[in-house]
């Protein structure tokens, strides 16, 4: 006979609670392992190709973990240097950016901007914060990136965690399907799968669009010739997750930084502009629709609330949670109001006392 609704209501609400307490208390002791845990889940979909090509597990997980390494080496080596000085760079010209601009705009316009116009003091200002804190803050990020994730746990904790996990991936699925409440086992299993599908086409699919649309921003901008073409790819790449988000902010970036080094060569500029068209148009009628599918069930504002919350609550670790945090609440979320109308609280009943059926129906 199954636990009262009220008792497991009870069980739950402690086991959640105890869940948030660790991890607000151990946030930073367990960051290796919640970094490992993602990498193994993005790289399951790929040993379960090549154990379905004939590898064993063990095979499967040893070439990726080959490949990762590899490629691990090339991006620390060709890619972080560039885009480490790139971006020092670019916060050390944008007091230079906001004179010309000024400049710009006082010949275009002289009687906006005179000398001592409050615009032109709030441009010089702007651009002279930028570089004093721009740098400094550049420099505050990878110090504190440093001493909370030190050099042992950054590469070699987090890589063993999640070989170790890649490899034991389906055997513990398989525990932990075994220690599900028999009652309630169906409902669960349902329930995960709805999230691992959520979880699947927005992490995979959407950590799959931002690389190859960071990657092509930036080469594209880099041929063209752009200065900072690396950072701005980087920059767009990153913030595609979010709808439209990436293209506004890396395509402002990259046109502003175009006008300033290509004015006059309006083909140039036409050719930065056309960059992040192309860009568009490949993400909205291919990537997304391929990689990520149509229903995924992440608003992106529920997605930034998530981001924003966890992440201040339990800081960095708190970000990495917040996105399968915030796919489970939204399939737990819809679970509930599919079970709410198919209540009678929703429904009520009839003259005869049966319940009335539901309006969809």
């Amino acid at each position: 006979m199954a636990l009262p609704v009220r008792e497991q209501l009870k069980y739950w609400s402690i086991a959640a609670a105890v869940f948030f307490v660790l991890l607000y208390a151990l946030g930073d002791q367990l960051l290796p392992f919640f970094l490992g845990a993602a990498i193994a889940y993005f790289l399951d979909p790929i040993a379960d190709w090549l154990e379905g090509r004939g590898c064993s597990r063990g095979l499967a997980t040893g070439l990726i973990t080959v490949a990762a390494v590899i490629v691990f080496v090339l991006v620390t080596m060709l890619v972080v240097p560039t885009l480490v000085q790139q971006a020092i760079q670019l916060f050390n010209t944008a007091p230079n950016l906001a004179r010309d601009l000024g400049a710009f705009l006082t010949e275009k316009f002289p009687s906006l901007l005179d000398e001592g116009s409050t615009l032109r003091q709030s441009l010089n200002s702007l651009g002279q914060t930028v570089s004093d804190r721009g740098g400094q803050l550049l420099n505050s990020a990878l110090t504190s990136a440093a001493s909370l994730i030190n050099v042992v746990v950054l590469f070699v904790i987090v890589p063993v965690v999640a070989v170790y996990l890649l490899l034991d991936w389906d055997r513990m699925i398989e525990k932990v399907d075994g220690l599900l409440p028999r009652d309630h086992a169906p409902v669960i299993r349902e329930l995960a799968t709805e999230i691992d599908r959520t979880l699947s086409s927005f992490i995979r699919g959407m950590g799959t669009v931002c690389l190859v649309l960071g990657t092509y921003y930036a080469v594209a901008l880099m041929l063209v010739g752009l200065q900072f073409g690396l950072v701005v790819g980087f920059v767009a790449g990153l913030l595609t997750f979010i709808p439209y988000v990436g293209a506004l902010v890396g395509g402002a970036l990259a046109i502003g930084l175009a006008l300033f080094q290509f004015w006059g060569e309006w083909h140039w500029i036409a050719a930065v502009a056309g960059i992040f068209m192309l860009g568009q148009v490949a993400e909205g009628n291919v990537l997304t629709p391929k990689l990520v599918g149509s229903s995924v069930g992440l608003h992106p504002v529920w997605l930034i609330l998530a981001l924003s919350v966890f992440g201040a609550l339990f800081g960095f670790v708190g970000m990495l949670v917040a996105v399968p945090m915030a796919a489970a609440l939204g399939v737990f979320v819809r679970f509930a109001i599919d079970q709410y109308q198919q209540s009678l609280l929703y429904r009520g009943v009839d003259g005869q006392g049966k319940p009335k059926p539901r309006p969809e129906d």
